[in-house]
């Protein structure tokens, strides 16, 4: 399950160096840095890396599959009953038009994923996470900022129920 879970991981975190070789000649990479203005409105392509904190707290990262899907992944560990790192995984789909902003954007997301914690004196969790979130990309800055809830439905070593809640900001580049 560990080796599934780190297969997940290093996937998620390789697309975005894949997609950026074969995607040299996007106009987003030609623009100069003062023409991003509102460049929420096209995220394809782009990778972002940044810090959550709460349930859990550690590293995030997404990637942008186009103007819609996202894959995010983050490692963290807990703060209270259980302290043992936990990495997820998951795929996102955004709504960029639902809340109107001044500035900015300001995408509502859902999405599923995976969830593995591993314990240090037990037996690893393995799960099913389902994240709902609110972000939001600032038009001048290559910066979001996010709240995230997500339930969890976890299957080994056997099944129970929990949820993730954290916020945290990413440098998109």
């Amino acid at each position: 399950m560990k080796s599934l879970l780190l297969t997940l991981l290093t996937v998620s975190l390789a697309v975005p160096a894949l997609a950026q070789d074969a995607d040299n000649s996007s106009a987003l990479d030609n623009a100069p840095k003062s023409q991003f203005r509102n460049y929420g409105d096209d995220m394809a392509g782009r990778f972002g890396i940044g810090l959550m904190v709460g349930e859990p707290t550690g590293l995030t990262a997404k990637y942008f599959i186009d103007s819609v899907f996202a894959i995010d992944a983050g490692l963290g560990w807990s703060f209270h009953d259980e302290t043992d790192p936990q990495l997820h995984a998951d795929l996102l789909w955004h709504k960029f038009d639902l809340i109107p902003v001044e500035k900015g954007q300001m995408p509502v997301y859902l999405g599923v994923g995976g969830r593995g914690k591993f314990r240090d004196n037990a037996d690893d969790r393995a799960g099913i996470r389902f994240p709902i979130g609110i972000s939001y990309i600032f038009d001048d800055k290559p910066l979001d900022v996010f709240v995230e809830f997500a339930p969890i439905i976890d299957f080994t070593p056997s099944t129970r129920g929990s949820f993730n809640i954290a916020i945290g900001a990413r440098w998109w580049f």
